[in-house]
Parts: structure tokens; sequence; C-alpha cells
């Protein structure tokens, strides 16, 4: 983003170094009124705000002011213009309580990330407009979730704002693209038009490929495959492109990306026009374009390069399994050259380069165990993925237009491929663990499966760390944790039992304290005893220990013993047992392993 910070006072100089450390801001200034210490001049510049945006305002896309709502109204009045062009514009206070998005809610995405900079800062946003308060679906601005471009007047887009706002009832035909979005409370709301019916004339907003509409949202669907004579314009492969597409009514909003034989990967107008188009070309050999069925077979081209099509061919490849022509292979022609072109639909869209996976550890349970930035990482993803009881739990934090993707217990590769396909569609997706993702979660299988794509084809990602069951258990107890410990999982599901009994031997000769995850269930009802039995022969009898169940939860408990009087019987998948070292002790129910500080003569 292009998004600049500016201060109203010099008590916002704190503030405003963490807003410099999002992704939302570049530069942060002071007004120049402010009293300046000179200590910090080159993190924060000094200007007056006035002469700030005169000079930035048609650059940048988002200004945060913090200060007085009144005082930034009266800064950027002389500058607005319409709602299409203003950046966004966010205030928050001084002492960073409050965050009120105040323009571009919907254009600027202002709303949204006032929701992300509240969640990450620990402020409270203050939301003001009507899609808010009723769970209307902003429907001028929501398909930019979805990864879809808009087109259509902004007066008409307005004209169907406003009559949602009266509570007139409002439709959608939607003929392509992802329809996740219909199942989220917002979008329950919207009446669905089927494809054959037609639709209410002034109440009625689309979805689809098409340009023939007054106001459409597209998803980006289209291939188009490109074969050209050599050194053939870019400016006529526009040219054509564009009079294939307007005789069709096809939106150039809808177009995922171009495709051709890989012999073109030098093909200075090709390379041009997907450049020009921030685009992506797939590039296939002659040998897989030749093995796809096609109408319009070319002897001519298959002698020149082996392959009896390029145009339709590659569109196909490109648009993958379950596509359709759209348009067969037609050729243009002038003096400066020759270009064939030819459109295929695909079943899923495509746009990785908007799509993102946030892998987010949700904690121990309760929702207060939530960190800040996987609170940020939440407000800012479309959709939100993961086991339904872990969902359950961080739903009091899901806005009307969030859309929950439920999933039983064992399907985590499941997930994790729904993730990545949804990434690559051009949404933002929330991967949700219990505790902390890395820790027996989702993070590490997801990571492999993106490591099996082309690095770069793959969608943005980011794990965002969360507070595991084992800290809390901890925590409960006391400091047990304090000195050098290991977690073992008891489950042998993935993990041979052998490799998990030499790790355990490995931790009891190192006199780690261990602490066992998964111990015990009705499948696995013997390893825990071997495990118990396996300790007593390295360690006293009175080693303590903790058996915490249902830490973070409403059931929630703690209960010590002794290494010779666990009751193995009660312990089951939603326990976490913390075996003491030899250095631990338990007074007055304070679980605590010495770092050595106070044994040691020589620290002050």
């Amino acid at each position: 983003m292009k998004g600049i910070a500016i201060g109203l006072s010099n008590n916002s100089k704190e503030i405003l170094k963490r807003l410099k450390k999002t992704e939302f801001v570049k530069d942060i200034y002071v007004a120049s009124s402010s009293k300046d210490d000179g200590k910090e001049s080159e993190l924060i510049q000094v200007q007056k705000p006035r002469e700030i945006l005169h000079k930035k305002w048609p650059e940048i896309d988002l200004i945060i002011f913090v200060g007085s709502i009144a005082a930034s109204i009266r800064i950027i009045n002389s500058f607005l213009t319409c709602k299409d062009q203003d950046p966004g514009v966010i205030v928050i206070d001084n002492k960073c309580s409050k965050i009120v998005p105040l323009i571009g809610l919907h254009q600027s995405n202002a709303q949204n990330i006032a929701c992300q900079i509240a969640s990450l800062l620990g402020g409270e946003i203050i939301e003001t407009n009507n899609s808010n308060d009723q769970s209307f679906l902003n429907l001028d601005a929501f398909g930019n979730q979805w990864g879809w471009k808009r087109s259509g007047k902004t007066k008409d887009w307005s004209k169907l704002v406003i009559k949602q706002a009266k509570n007139e009832k409002i439709f959608c035909k939607q003929l392509s693209g992802n329809s996740l979005w219909k199942t989220s409370e917002s979008g329950e709301i919207i009446n669905q038009i089927k494809k054959t019916e037609t639709e209410k004339l002034d109440a009625t907003f689309h979805v689809s490929i098409f340009d023939n509409h007054k106001i459409t949202w597209h998803p980006p669907v289209l291939w188009i495959g490109i074969g050209c004579e050599r050194n053939t314009s870019k400016e006529f492969i526009a040219n054509s492109l564009n009079n294939l597409l307007e005789s069709r009514n096809l939106s150039q909003h809808s177009i995922a990306g171009f495709a051709t034989v890989d012999i073109k990967k030098d093909e200075k107008g090709i390379l041009e026009l997907v450049q020009e188009k921030n685009l992506i070309c797939k590039f296939f050999s002659k040998e897989d374009l030749s093995k796809i069925i096609i109408p319009n077979p070319s002897i001519i081209v298959e002698m020149a390069i082996g392959t009896p099509s390029v145009a339709e061919a590659s569109c196909l490849l490109a648009a993958g399994e379950g596509s359709k022509l759209l348009e067969e292979k037609r050729i243009f022609k002038n003096q400066s050259g020759a270009v064939t072109i030819a459109v295929a639909e695909s079943k899923n869209q495509y746009n990785p380069t908007h799509g993102e996976i946030h892998i987010i550890g949700s904690g121990p349970g309760d929702i207060s165990f939530l960190t800040n930035d996987a609170k940020k990482a939440l407000s800012r993803c479309t959709v939100w993925i993961g086991y339904k009881m872990y969902l359950d739990l961080i739903k009091p934090l899901k806005m009307s237009d969030q859309v929950l993707v439920e999933s039983k217990l064992t399907q985590e590769k499941e997930r994790c491929i729904k993730a990545i396909k949804l990434a690559e569609e051009g949404i933002k997706v929330a991967l949700i663990s219990s505790g902390e993702s890395g820790f027996y979660g989702m993070a590490g299988l997801l990571l492999e499966l993106i490591q099996k794509i082309k690095k770069e084809d793959r969608p943005y990602f980011e794990v965002h760390p969360g507070i595991s069951s084992l800290q809390l258990a901890a925590a409960l107890s006391g400091a047990p944790l304090m000195n050098d410990f290991c977690s073992i999982s008891l489950s042998d599901k993935l993990t041979p039992w052998s490799l998990i009994e030499k790790r355990i031997k490995g931790a009891l000769l190192g006199d780690f304290v261990i602490a066992l995850f998964n111990p015990q269930s009705i499948e696995r009802n013997w390893q825990l005893k071997s495990v118990i039995d396996q300790c007593l022969k390295s360690r006293p009898d009175n080693t303590p220990v903790l058996i915490a169940r249902q830490v973070g939860r409403e059931n929630q408990s703690k209960r010590f013993f002794t290494l010779n009087n666990i009751p193995i019987q009660e312990i089951d998948m939603l326990s976490i047992i913390i075996i003491g070292n030899s250095q631990t002790t338990l007074r007055d129910e304070i679980f605590i392993t010495p770092r050595g500080y106070l044994q040691n003569k020589f620290r002050q």
C-alpha cells in the first residue's frame, strides 16, 4: 500500500512508529506545529499536514491521522473529490484506544484496515456506516475481497446501495466465480436469481464475465490463448484482443492470464502485453499442447512447430480441468504481423497475487488467549478454515461478511488443500489451528504442500504464532519449564512408536522436563503406562507431575501427582502431562524447575 500516517501532536510519535511497522504505512510525519525534540528526525518527518497532502494526495491510497477528528476533517476537506478517487482516511486518538474509519470505508478498504489496526493495537473500532449496523453486504466493494474487479458507474452502484439501506430487496445473478460469499451472514441477505431467470431491473448486480450489464463484479476466469507470427507488435495483439472481447461482450476485468507455446517465451509483443496488464503467461510445450482435443487443428501450424494448435490448446490447458472453450480461434492480420486468439473459461477463478494464507494459532481455548497479531490476521481474511470446535471458539470475532469453512478433526490435509486453492483464486484465507500452529498444528503440513508449488506460483503465506496449551498449563501450575524441557506426542498415527520410545529415553537421559501431548485415547490405551514405567526406571517415585485438562476452556482443571501415583485411567486426549526433572519441586501447589539463580554465588 501507499499509505502515510500524520501525527497532529508530539504525543503521537510512539503510535506513528508502531504504524510504520505495519504494511499499511510507508511514511510517517508529525505536524510542524508540534514540539520537535530532534531525536527522531530521520524516522519521523516534520512538516505541515496540508503541505504533505498537497504533495502526496494524488499518489497515496491511505491516510492515518493520530489526533483530533475535527482537525483531521478540516485538513482533508479541500482535497476531497469523490469516493472512487479519494484515499481512505482513518483517525486514531493519542491513546490508541479509538480507531475511526472516516473516508473510503468501501472503495479504499478503510473499514477493514481499521479493524486490523484495532486488533493489532488493542483499540476499539468506532464504525458508523449503515452496512455494519445492519450486517449489509458492501455491494460496491465486497468483490475486492474475493479477487474480483468491478465495472459500472459509481452512481449506479450508489443507487443499489441506497435501495439496500431502505431495506428494499437486492438481487444477484452469478454466472461465474467463487460463490462462497453467499454463505456469509451478509451474503445470505441477497436474493439469488437463477441463470435462467430474468433479473429485476434496478435492483440486481451481476457476477459474470460479461460486459453488457450496468453493474457487475468480474471474477478472473478467462484464459487468453495466443499464437502469433514472430515480431508481431504488442499494439496489434492488444487491439486484436480488444476487438474479440468486445464482439462477445466479454470483460477485460475477467482475464485471469495468457497462454501460449514455450517457443514464444521471448516473443516481445506477448511479453509486453502481459507486463502491461500485470498478469501471468503460462508457457506449454508442443508435446503437452498436442494432447489437447480442439475443434480447429491446423496442419500448417503442426508442420511449423510440431503441434496442431497453439491458441485453442494453450488456453484450455491453462484454464484446467472442467474448462470450456468460450471462443474458438480467430485470426487477425495486418501489415505488421498476424495473431491467433482463443478464449477459455475456467471452472475456478485465478488471482494468486491477490490471495494470501494466514496460518493462525488460536490459543488453547478462551478467546482472551488469542494474540493481537492473530486477531489482525483474522480481520484481514475473508475465509476462515478449521475444525468446527476451534472455529466456534473464535466465532465472536467474525464479521458479517466473513465466511467459515468447517471440517472434521481428521481432515487436516483437505483443509490445507482448500486453503491453497482459495488463495490461488485471489482470496485471503485464515487456516486455524488450536494452540500454536507450529506445535503439532497445521503450519508444517501447509508449508510442506506449498513447497510442492513452483516458487513463482505460490500465494503469499504467513505464520502467526499462538499460545500453546503447554504454555498455559505451565503458567497455571507455576514455572515448571524454567530450564531445559521437551514436548513429546504419544500419538503414533504419524510417528512410529519405536521412534517415540527413543525420544523418551533421550529426554530421560538428558534430565529434561518432559511434556506429554496426546497422552491417551480409547484406541491407544497402553502407551502412556509404558512411558510412565520407563520414567520410573530413571527418576524417583516422588518426582512431581502435573496433569492439566481442558486448559483455557470452561472445564479447565489442574491436579498434581507424583510419578508413582498418576491416575492413568482418568487421562484422555484433552489432557497435558508435565513430568518434572531431578531439580523440579512442588511446594504449596507451586510447581517449579529452578534455573539456578539462587544457587549461583557469582550472580549479583
